[in-house]
């Protein structure tokens, strides 16, 4: 039986108000889908056993999941019928990971990266003594708590809308635990907790035979008839088992979207992100206006990138080069001290 760490990707969200043919999970942030993004992050910290959970317009995510390199296996809800309905879909994945620990996250919130999933995973597993540089994922077994959930939190600007993460403190031998005390949804919460900035970014840990134990114990809401994955966390919290929540240092871990609004929002989250990093790299960006370059593009340093130029695919241009202003560039490899004025470039070699 295979007991590697595991993961499951909710991929079955309609976005209707994305005016969509395609499901909101392909919607793209800088060119690539959003649930490439969480696959990136996921594989990142080193997981490659993912299974991912698809709904509406199913056909879609399955064909675009087919094109990937590397294997990923995929199950169908039928029926939207809430998280925890979702999760029971991968039954016969999660049998396979018993004794193993699987993380469980959404497949339209771009920004969960591998250093959160990593750090949380030694939260979850670990005494807190661990390196995650170099953590072993094959050898996971240290704490001295038998740990049944851990949650990924957030804290945010504005939590409207959010679930609130309530905490209590209890000992452990040498050391406290920061234990989850409640996740406390918008709608029930008062004004009092409504002031806590810390929420839920439905991001979790979960150790799978107490995952599988919980979703049988699920019931339906009485309000939406759906079933909710978070009822699981209290279901194992009354086990006995320890329930701890992880807040993520990156707050945008949350963000995901609902309309093209919020989608143009995380493209340019993404957008600024990316450019600082070349620049960080040593590219010449004087001017930002209208830079747009793709998550897989190589840029070496001394190289100059002007107003309105577009890099994407899988592009590499060498040193001391001068792109733009408005360029477009396409899945091309360009050589140094090349100067690419106002073209349209792609699939070339220069």
């Amino acid at each position: 039986m295979d007991k590697k760490t595991s993961a499951i990707i909710l991929a079955g969200g309609e976005g209707k108000r994305m005016h969509s043919k395609r499901p909101k999970v392909l919607a793209e942030v800088m060119f690539k889908p959003m649930i490439k993004w969480v696959i990136d992050a996921v594989r990142g910290a080193g997981i490659e056993d993912i299974c991912v959970v698809t709904g509406s317009k199913h056909e879609f995510v399955e064909a675009y999941l087919d094109t990937l390199p590397f294997e990923v296996e995929k199950v169908f809800q039928s029926e939207r019928l809430g998280t925890g309905h979702a999760v029971m879909q991968a039954k016969d994945f999660l049998e396979k990971h018993r004794g193993s620990d699987v993380l469980i996250l959404n497949g339209d919130a771009p920004f969960i990266d591998s250093d959160t999933i990593r750090e949380s995973f030694v939260m979850h597993n670990q005494t807190g003594d661990v390196d995650p540089e170099i953590f072993d994922w094959e050898k996971p077994r240290k704490a001295s708590a038998e740990r049944g959930c851990t949650v990924v939190s957030a804290e945010v600007e504005n939590p409207t809308g959010y679930g609130r993460i309530i905490h209590e403190t209890a000992d452990n031998n040498d050391y406290t635990l920061d234990m989850l005390k409640a996740i406390v949804e918008e709608k029930e919460a008062d004004d009092e907790i409504r002031k806590i900035r810390e929420v839920n970014s439905g991001v979790y840990w979960f150790e799978v035979d107490s995952l599988l134990n919980a979703l049988g114990q699920l019931k339906k809401s009485e309000r939406t008839g759906e079933y909710y994955l978070t009822d699981t966390v209290y279901i194992i919290k009354n086990t006995g088992k320890t329930v701890l929540a992880y807040k993520a240092k990156n707050a945008d871990s949350v963000l995901g979207a609902n309309d093209c609004i919020q989608l143009s929002q995380l493209n340019e989250i993404a957008r600024k992100r990316i450019l600082e990093k070349h620049m960080k790299n040593g590219v010449n960006i004087p001017c930002t206006d209208g830079v747009i370059i793709g998550t897989d593009v190589e840029i070496e340093a001394n190289t100059l990138i002007l107003p309105s130029s577009v890099i994407r695919g899988n592009t590499k241009i060498g040193a001391f080069c001068s792109i733009g202003p408005a360029a477009f560039i396409e899945n091309c490899i360009i050589s140094d001290n090349k100067f690419i004025g106002n073209s349209c470039l792609k699939n070339q070699n220069v």
